[in-house]
């Protein structure tokens, strides 16, 4: 291809709309070559650019005391004392994850670890969030066979926990499911290393694998659409080589350990184009490459192919002059490639050579900061309802039956068995074992609790409760383990913003994230957009994925022997903590069992979050709560039933008022809510009175079944086997001697 057959097809087919390829010809004074043309495409993408949702996203609360670095970084920095931070974020991998499930998962990971170590950090855990179609369709079990896969072959390679996560099904991620990967780790707070180039004439060190043709376009490809013809784009996915990443994180942080590095940056997204691009800008320098010295691993590559390639395990750095050949040893001695490409300018332009040609010269302003930014139009939304409480079809029993044993309420252990969630030895609470995942720092007792959620049919009713609950949320889990809260990260999952009411559903999710976090003083830190997740189909109708404006969160505990986890131990009274109104709208109860998404979500009260949370917490650090869980998916008794399940002990549980019918009750999801287990029920009650929160006795902890008054009954043991029966039957993974649970004989 030549610079001759660059034009508006052309542009188009790379992603460009038609006065966006007008004005790169502004800017360019001329027809741009292909080279040139490729990088405003990847620069000028959703997944790069943020076009659509940087406008809003500047609303976010960013700020507080312990907030070292936010958003603009490879990833969050926070202060947990002893001088010390943690690094952190999350980002997507939806679209390569149907068309290559397993590389798409692990090369997600990958990714999201290289921005946490690229900051000079140790990744100490990972966590995920993971969106997928309808259990019936004819794709949903490859997709989920090889996404699990992929994240627990990469990170269990890496050495690195995978620690959390949520896992839901729903018809709309029907062939676009999400993938949303999370990473934290720890590093010393004088050891923070940034993304900004310095000092002009100083070398371009490229470090790791061998440049191939893998992941080409793989930017725009994840700013588009999906179609009929999607599984054909398997050479715009990237393959991932944790063995080789394992080497470059030790090899990299072997390096920061000196005083060489000026600068680094991941080569992630748009490869070798964004990385230098972006520590240009940053840094308000230009940037020289020659690309006869990037290692390659294929014959005959063309500027353009080095450019956008999006091969794994490869970093951009800018070093000391006189510094390089120490680092030049330390990744021979890794076995890894590194090769000086280039250096910095003061031209403010990149420019880009091959062969003794130029192939590139563009001015870096309009590829960064000055890329189009839209403010596209908005829709009112149209909330849904509050829902009448409709009639109990089943009785309390079956539904709690129903609920443990469907996709949405099954335990996932089949998932997490698949992930080491506890090599390196510093796993205080794996999965299941509490509402957020806990991990020692080595050495102290001081810990951090980490935690993924959302609930997208929240979303979907209305957009900014889906958005602020997900952040209560996260809060609330990290609250129920002890664990103070922090910041967050988020990955928001969205359809096309060129559509007026899939805009409203993002910028309502923003403004409910932000109110969330400003009033719980939870700031975000880092983030990833991820946008057009939706399908066209044969017929040219379009389906959107239910709106997934993902939360991670990190609290900090100052001594983790005081965290308490959910399962229930073998004695002490349950109480609850928050007011329970019966809420069935958008309820798992009412989709399982009635097959029903209807109504408003249950409403956000942030001062009863806050209240009610610092008071849980204040207890189960004075020592007053042996277990605590909060009331999320499938409401009160799903909450106890789980707690049950995990310790194996049963419950007797007291009737529920007779002003609420039994199954809003029971399966309401009324949030600002903590189910938790004390020895010391009358003080605990006595103390939360006297505050103002709103406290009820639920039960005692006893026996090997659950049950409420003389009505209802059912053995620990039986709900055991229903909610473990999901998976095994999903993937047809049996054990021959398990039992086979079919949903329809449940009773």
């Amino acid at each position: 291809m030549t610079a001759a057959s660059v034009d508006l097809d052309l542009a188009r087919s790379f992603g460009l709309k038609d006065d966006e390829y007008e004005k790169v010809l502004t800017i360019m004074g001329r027809t741009p070559s292909l080279t040139e043309l490729g990088i405003f495409s990847v620069m000028w993408s959703e997944h790069c650019s943020y076009k659509s949702s940087r406008l809003h996203l500047k609303t976010l609360p960013t700020k507080a005391p312990w907030v070292i670095h936010g958003p603009g970084e490879n990833a969050g920095v926070i202060d947990i004392g002893d001088g010390l931070a943690a690094v952190f974020k999350m980002e997507s991998h939806n679209h390569p994850s149907f068309i290559e499930p397993y590389q798409g998962a692990a090369t997600g990971v990958g990714g999201i670890l290289r921005d946490v170590f690229t900051m000079g950090a140790r990744p100490i855990a990972n966590l995920n969030a993971l969106r997928f179609g309808d259990p019936s369709h004819k794709d949903t079990k490859r997709v989920v066979d090889g996404v699990v896969r992929g994240i627990g072959g990469y990170g269990n390679c890496m050495g690195v926990p995978t620690v959390g996560g949520e896992v839901n099904f729903h018809h709309s991620y029907n062939c676009n499911p999400l993938v949303n990967a999370m990473t934290v780790g720890l590093a010393r707070q004088d050891r923070i290393f940034l993304s900004a180039a310095a000092g002009v004439g100083n070398p371009v060190v490229y470090v790791g694998s061998k440049t191939g043709r893998d992941g080409i376009h793989g930017a725009t490809m994840s700013s588009a659409e999906f179609d009929s013809e999607s599984s054909s784009k398997r050479p715009t996915v990237q393959v991932g080589d944790p063995f080789t990443e394992k080497l470059l994180l030790e090899a990299c942080l072997e390096l920061m350990a000196t005083d060489a590095v000026i600068s680094i940056q991941d080569m992630g997204a748009a490869g070798l184009t964004s990385s230098a691009v972006e520590m240009a800008s940053k840094g308000g320098v230009g940037i020289d490459l020659d690309l006869d010295h990037v290692p390659q691993r294929e014959t005959h590559m063309q500027a353009y192919e080095m450019m956008l390639s999006e091969s794994q395990e490869r970093m951009l750095m800018v070093l000391r002059p006189d510094r390089t050949e120490e680092a030049r040893k330390i990744f021979e001695k890794w076995e890894l490639d590194f090769a000086i490409v280039g250096k910095l300018t003061d031209s403010g332009r990149i420019t880009v050579r091959h062969k003794g040609v130029v192939e590139a010269d563009i001015p870096l302003g309009p590829l960064a900061d000055e890329a189009p930014i839209y403010d596209r139009p908005t829709v009112v939304y149209e909330r849904q309802p509050p829902l009448p409480v409709p009639a109990d079809p089943c009785g309390i029993k079956m539904a709690l039956c129903r609920l443990v044993a469907s996709g949405n309420g099954a335990s996932r252990a089949w998932i997490w068995n698949q992930y080491d969630s506890g090599v390196g030895g510093q796993t205080v609470k794996r999965p299941g074992g509490a509402d957020a995942a806990i991990v020692r720092v080595e050495g102290t007792n001081r810990g951090l609790a980490m935690t993924t959620d959302c609930t997208p049919r929240y979303g979907q009713a209305d957009p900014y409760i889906g958005g602020a609950q997900a952040v209560v949320e996260v809060w609330r889990n990290i609250t129920a383990t002890g664990a103070k809260p922090l910041a967050m990260t988020d990955n928001l999952n969205f359809a096309s913003p060129e559509n007026p009411r899939i805009m409203a559903q993002f910028v309502e999710a923003v403004k409910g994230i932000g109110d969330a976090g400003r009033a719980l003083d939870f700031p975000v830190v880092s983030g990833n957009v991820s946008l057009y997740n939706e399908t066209r189909g044969d017929d040219g109708s379009v389906t959107a994925i239910q709106p997934a404006p993902v939360i991670g969160g990190v609290g900090v505990l100052e001594d983790v022997y005081k965290a308490v986890g959910l399962a229930f131990p073998d004695a002490g009274e349950i109480l609850l903590i928050g007011e329970t109104e019966g809420t069935l709208g958008q309820s798992l109860w009412l989709k399982e069992i009635l097959n029903r998404e209807e109504g408003a979500p249950p409403a956000i009260n942030f001062e009863a979050e806050r209240r009610n949370g610092d008071f849980v917490r204040g207890l189960i650090q004075e020592g007053s709560v042996t277990a605590c869980h909060d009331v999320s998916d499938g409401g009160l008794l799903l909450a106890v039933a789980e707690m049950a399940m995990a310790g194996g002990v049963g419950c007797t549980l007291v009737a529920p008022p007779t002003d609420i019918a039994a199954h809003a009750y029971w399966f309401g999801e009324d949030q600002a809510r903590y189910v938790l287990v004390t020895t010391q029920p009358d003080s605990v009650i006595k103390t939360a009175q006297a505050r103002g929160i709103p406290v009820h006795r639920l039960g005692r902890i006893g026996g090997d079944a659950l049950k409420i008054g003389a009505d209802v009954s059912v053995s620990i043991s039986h709900l055991r086997e229903l909610h473990a029966s999901f998976f095994p039957r999903f993937m047809g993974d049996m054990r021959d001697d398990a039992p086979v649970v079919h949903l329809d004989e449940i009773s």
